[in-house]
């Protein structure tokens, strides 16, 4: 293999894929010798020969853990590396990594129930979210609002923009006051004090991250709400509420589900929904068919260094689940540009302030690690940016119903199949 390099034309290769980037780009090889422009404004060095392969391969998540681990460095803006990351690719990654056979969909299967128990997933959850609070303080906004926001009006700034999301999910919810409302993996709280503060309902949240459930639980007495808001430390299948809720929200969670067990997950919730009850499910697709990860290793990079057992599914898949959970699909909106613009205004707030960041993981870790963590973010969320802008992510809010069924009292008009209340003026 290390053969490979020896050879005059792969490094021609290389070199004429230089020429070709839309960013000026200096190539550092092991050897030391340097291809591209000598003032160039992004430079890439790689250390050893199987990261210069990778690189040759088109593979941006072996890349990406060299990035992490040291054996490759870049210098310039993370943008400008985005671009030539994207100019380098040599298939479309949403392609890549399709299950052409049935064994390996049963494989795949068996591995998504496996790695969706409720102590995988508790540990799972554990590992991002419990990181840092600091850290995630750091580049999210003051209500640490970590999923996709909505800028409604095009100044909107990312703290104005995550309101308003948080405003447009209460209203597409058509939350009234008084009202039983759950959040299914709470976060920091955000949406959960919305909508009490805001809307009047009743509001329990559940999480699985220890970090996140004490900061809620600190917020809920700093705000005077506790006879009004609880949050548990909790996973959504072990929740057995006394009675039905009106409403749920689950925001950035499913993802977290696992595809095998969707189906298993939309059918929970309609069982904690009150017959006519509504559920707005907001989370992240995959881009393609059928794939089950982002091909060209970069789903290998986030399930090792940012979300261990994380998985995308097509949206045909999660609308297919909700129906087999007993739900009703009644509006489904595409929010992808959303999120591409607030994964960027989360990376430059990361970039603006690397040295505080470094600063509060080694707080928490010994400095070696609090550096790989932070390389592994910076690619992680320039990278994630560049996905939903490509198209190679999306991001879904499906609204469903619970059908009333025969009932005496089903009321057919209990859904309004009019937008009107969903977009009225909102209250940000």
């Amino acid at each position: 293999m290390m053969g490979f390099f020896r050879t005059k034309g792969t490094l021609d290769q290389v070199a004429e894929q230089l020429n070709d980037l839309p960013v000026p780009m200096q190539l550092v090889l092991p050897s030391g010798q340097v291809l591209g422009p000598q003032q160039a404004s992004l430079s890439l060095k790689i250390h050893d020969k199987p990261t210069l392969l990778s690189l040759a391969q088109g593979n941006l998540g072996a890349l990406g853990e060299a990035f992490v681990e040291g054996r490759a460095q870049f210098t310039g803006k993370v943008r400008d590396l985005m671009a030539a990351a994207v100019a380098w690719l040599r298939q479309d990654p949403t392609q890549a990594q399709a299950y052409e056979r049935w064994w390996l969909k049963m494989l795949a299967h068996w591995h998504s129930l496996r790695a969706h128990t409720l102590s995988r997933d508790a540990a799972q959850i554990q590992f991002h979210y419990d990181l840092s609070d600091e850290f995630f303080a750091l580049w999210l906004d003051p209500k640490r609002v970590y999923s996709c926001a909505y800028f409604a009006q095009p100044n909107f700034n990312l703290d104005q923009a995550q309101e308003a999301k948080l405003d447009l999910i209460c209203r597409k919810l058509h939350l009234q006051k008084g009202e039983r409302f759950l959040d299914v993996g709470c976060g920091w709280g955000g949406l959960l004090l919305w909508a009490a503060q805001h809307y009047g309902v009743q509001a329990v949240g559940i999480t699985l991250s220890k970090n996140q459930f004490e900061h809620v639980r600190t917020q809920i007495e700093k705000q005077g709400l506790q006879n009004q808001v609880s949050v548990q430390l909790l996973d959504y299948r072990a929740l057995k509420p006394s009675q039905p809720f009106d409403k749920i929200a689950s925001i950035g969670m499913f993802e977290h589900v696992g595809r095998a067990r969707l189906a298993d997950y939309f059918q929970t919730l309609h069982g904690l929904l009150r017959p006519g009850g509504w559920v707005l499910n907001h989370g992240i697709t995959a881009g393609g068919l059928d794939n089950h990860q982002l091909g060209a290793g970069m789903g290998d990079f986030i399930e090792k260094y940012i979300f261990p057992g994380g998985e995308l599914v097509p949206i045909q898949e999660v609308l297919r689940a909700v129906a087999q959970g007993g739900l009703e699909a009644v509006d489904v909106e595409n929010l992808r540009p959303h999120y591409a613009k607030t994964l960027w205004a989360w990376s430059d707030r990361l970039e603006g302030q690397l040295g505080a960041a470094l600063s509060v993981l080694s707080q928490r870790m010994s400095a070696d690690q609090a550096a790989r963590v932070l390389r592994a973010y910076r690619l992680y969320l320039a990278g994630c940016a560049v996905g939903f802008e490509q198209g190679w992510t999306l991001l879904y809010q499906v609204l469903a119903i619970r059908p009333e069924g025969k009932a005496a009292h089903a009321d057919p008009n209990a859904y309004p199949f009019v937008r009107n209340f969903m977009y009225e003026p909102g209250r940000v």
